[in-house]
């Protein structure tokens, strides 16, 4: 019993290794497509906030939005 749980352990840890160093590469893939927009002129932090925004649900964009307007209205930022 325990040669088992001590095997299923092992198989457990060794998937999460894999996915670790798939996620790394993954990772440095994303970097890569945004070293290549910074390369061609396009601002890398600005796409990565309109990913960001793109990932949200169309309420919560709007409801955050209207905040930031409403902030930027007190500061007198416009």
């Amino acid at each position: 019993m325990a040669e088992t749980t001590d095997d299923r352990l092992r198989l457990l840890i060794e998937r999460i290794e894999r996915l670790e160093e798939e996620k790394k590469g993954i990772a440095d893939d994303i970097r890569d497509v945004y070293s290549e927009a910074k390369a061609v002129g396009y601002d890398a932090k600005i796409m990565r906030t309109i990913v960001r925004l793109r990932k949200m649900k169309p309420d919560d964009r709007s409801e955050m939005e209207m905040l930031v307007d409403t902030y930027k209205a007190a500061l007198g930022l416009g």
